[in-house]
């Protein structure tokens, strides 16, 4: 097998290597000050990687869902997150995860004051909001508490990032340098060479981290198992989706035929002069398809309720 120059940056293993290791923190500094979009005066200079957030209790996505966690030196604490899969309430869980490490700072004994800012930066390689008339969330949404009235910022402890890769138009060479680290996570695995659109410190290091020359053999396989895992959860998925829409599908018809058989008997009753009374409703609204089928039958032949 031909390993291509660089690896996914969306799978665990790369994400981690990038992120996640003192070799590449230049690449975890650089990403973290352009999708902040902060100023030279206000870069974050260093930082210190804590223990990964806790895997997500359900076993079956435990490899689409990624991140890394760390704090600098004024107290603000980073939660780094790569979601491969759009799972059902997706957006809470960010939420849940960025409130847990601001609670958690807090030992017994410990006051509030001693809280310091979370920070939560969600890479989603889906449109977690599509664009729709009147409702146009750019490509790096940002997000804080808002007074509704006067439309001021504060209550800033808690910030939530989100990069939407499917909203960046790969058309045209990326400029900024939120573009970059867009087209980096998209495109990376498909390069054979650096474009010059890409030379971009931070991105130069996380392209190094990727670089597959420089996996070892264990480090190659535990890459691809890892690829396979995503693979087999997006499967998972897919054929659960399938299946609830043909399930739905299915109780769909079976209430349509139903609802039909009991519109026939109603109709036939009125023709008939058959009074509707409460207790024949009630029979009609407890029968299945096969039982108002088989009164049908009986009224069309018999002209009387049996």
């Amino acid at each position: 097998m031909v390993r291509p120059v660089f690896a996914d940056p969306k799978t665990d293993f790369v994400f981690q290597r990038i992120f996640g290791t003192e070799d590449h923190k230049p690449a975890l500094l650089g990403f973290l000050n352009d999708l902040l979009e902060l100023d030279d005066a206000h870069h974050i200079r260093a930082v210190s990687l804590l223990p990964p957030e806790q895997r997500p209790k359900v076993s079956e996505l435990k490899y689409s869902i990624v991140d890394v966690k760390c704090v600098d030196a004024r107290g603000t604490t980073y939660v780094v997150e790569m979601q491969v899969l759009n799972v059902e309430a997706f957006e809470k869980r960010v939420v849940y995860n960025v409130a847990k490490a601001y609670t958690n700072q807090l030992d017994t004994g410990q006051v509030y004051p001693e809280l310091n800012d979370v920070i939560g930066i969600s890479i989603c390689d889906f449109e977690l909001w599509p664009r729709k008339k009147g409702f146009d969330v750019p490509m790096l949404s940002r997000w804080r508490m808002q007074e509704q009235h006067s439309g001021a910022r504060g209550l800033s402890q808690l910030q939530l990032v989100f990069l939407e890769l499917p909203k960046y138009q790969g058309t045209k060479q990326p400029d900024s340098p939120v573009e970059k680290w867009a087209y980096f996570f998209r495109e990376a695995e498909n390069l054979t060479v650096i474009p010059e659109a890409l030379v971009h410190p931070p991105v130069l290091e996380a392209l190094e981290a990727a670089r597959t020359a420089r996996f070892t053999t264990a480090e190659w396989d535990a890459y691809i198992a890892a690829g396979m895992a995503i693979q087999n959860e997006r499967g998972a998925l897919s054929l659960a989706h399938k299946e609830g829409v043909q399930e739905g599908y299915e109780k769909g018809e079976q209430k349509g035929e139903r609802k039909g058989l009991q519109l026939g008997i109603e109709a036939l009753c009125n023709a008939f002069g058959i009074d509707l009374d409460a207790e024949r409703q009630q029979v009609l609204q407890v029968l299945d398809a096969a039982g108002l089928k088989a009164l049908l039958a009986k009224l069309t032949a018999e002209r009387r309720w049996p």
